[in-house]
């Protein structure tokens, strides 16, 4: 019955050959759905599969849950690959959430183009996830709970057995004779989860057996509300939009459309998203301050700002000001942090003249106390005002290539060169995907 209706789940996707990523703790659930998909690879040999199993280094046992995790997935014939990640732990920092943050990423990092990933929550997860949202006071889109399937990284997360129950779960895997992983923080009610699934669940369900089903539709109803809405307002979003991925204030309207046009924005960076509270937050005090202000508000890892009557999202990253890289001529200079490559190449008909053996060339990120020339204008100025002039918003002048000659500024990546360091010798590229970087 299980296998059956896991086959029926996946089979519109089987269309054509398919690679499948399987996230693999080692528990009950995610074992037995690597049971299922080492069963259906063997029946459907034209699709590949990765599991993919995430050390998240909390508990003492988690080598050893890695390798019983690497040696199950060789009995069920399939790839295996093993993700470490580190998690900062402290007073005001949700374990759960940062825990499920850093596997999302790190499983994001197998998951190529048109690629499946499949994680097995179940319908017991479901009733726990909408409770929970209940609890938040969520809307519609926190109460849609999780959907059998979404968009994820470069392909679509599936959820295939978001159907079944624990119990179904249970006895498949009794059945099967498999063996799993009991993880012992998973019987820590100290953690919202854990407590409703060890203390309220099965309360809920024993004075009401229909309760999942229940759950489910209206997840399901929910859902369809969110997707509804979304539609009605696609248009709208995309013309507010603007081609750095920022967002127009201009074009948000009233603010219970604008809002919601935010919410649909920062769904759209793939965050987590900002509570009732934080929303009105960044309505009143982001987009309706003053025009002179520099407003931001921040949560988990990420700030909303205003620059030039438009909301970014930013990133929350650790400072770079300190580093220096050495940049060789005609090879790319990779950046930390996502900001792309820097490429000084010789073309001969470019704006830099070539560096001199005496100068190594570094790319930095220290603006301050810095004075330049750029060509055509007349006279020295502070780099914190031209990138005033130029249009460089607060948060990126300290993530902006500087190219130095030896120790002399010679040009600003993306803005212009040292009146001092024109020449036609080289060309200088500055190629990233962050959105937020002005080029």
């Amino acid at each position: 019955m299980l296998y059956s209706r896991f086959a029926a789940f996946l089979q519109p996707y089987g269309e054509r050959p398919r690679r499948f990523v399987l996230a693999l703790s080692g528990g009950l659930d995610s074992r037995v759905l690597l049971a299922l998909l080492g069963q259906f690879i063997r029946s459907h040999p034209q699709h590949q599969a990765q599991v993919v199993h995430v050390h998240h280094g909390l508990s003492p046992n988690a080598d050893a849950w890695l390798a019983r995790c690497r040696d199950w997935s060789a009995q069920a014939g399939l790839a295996f690959a093993a993700e470490h990640v580190t998690l900062t732990l402290g007073a005001r920092i949700s374990v759960e959430q940062q825990a499920r943050e850093q596997r999302y990423q790190a499983l994001a990092r197998h998951v190529n183009d048109g690629d499946l990933l499949l994680t097995a929550q179940h319908a017991d997860d479901q009733l726990e996830t909408f409770l929970l949202a209940l609890k938040r006071g969520s809307g519609p889109a926190g109460l849609a709970a999780m959907a059998p399937e979404t968009p994820f990284s470069k392909g679509k997360h599936l959820r295939p057995l978001l159907w079944a129950t624990r119990e179904e779960i249970e006895a498949y895997a009794r059945g099967q004779g498999l063996t799993w992983i009991e993880d012992e923080s998973n019987q820590d009610t100290r953690y919202d989860r854990n407590f409703l699934r060890h203390e309220i669940t099965p309360r809920l369900v024993a004075r009401w057996p229909g309760l999942r089903k229940s759950v489910a539709r209206s997840a399901a109803l929910c859902g369809e509300q969110e997707a509804l809405l979304a539609e009605l307002l696609a248009s709208r979003l995309a013309e507010a939009v603007q081609p750095d991925g920022s967002l127009a204030i201009a074009a948000l309207g009233p603010e219970r459309t604008g809002k919601q046009l935010i919410r649909l924005w920062l769904r759209q960076q793939d965050v987590l998203m900002p509570s009732q509270a934080q929303l009105s937050q960044i309505w009143h005090s982001v987009v309706m301050a003053r025009a002179d202000a520099n407003p931001q508000l921040r949560w988990q890892q990420v700030e909303v700002r205003r620059h030039r009557q438009c909301l970014y999202l930013i990133r929350q990253w650790p400072a770079i000001h300190h580093i220096q890289l050495p940049c060789t001529l005609g090879m790319p200079c990779h950046l930390p942090q996502a900001l792309g490559t820097v490429l000084l190449q010789h073309t001969g008909r470019g704006q830099l003249r070539s560096p001199t053996p005496d100068e190594p060339v570094t790319v930095r990120f220290n603006p301050e106390g810095i004075e330049a020339k750029p060509v055509g204008r007349i006279g020295r100025r502070k780099l914190k005002k031209l990138f005033q002039e130029y249009g460089v918003p607060s948060w990126n002048r300290r993530r902006t290539p500087l190219i130095f000659y030896g120790d002399q500024l010679a040009a600003v990546a993306g803005l212009f060169v040292v009146d001092a360091y024109r020449g036609q010798d080289c060309d200088l590229t500055w190629q990233n995907d962050v959105f937020d970087v002005q080029c």
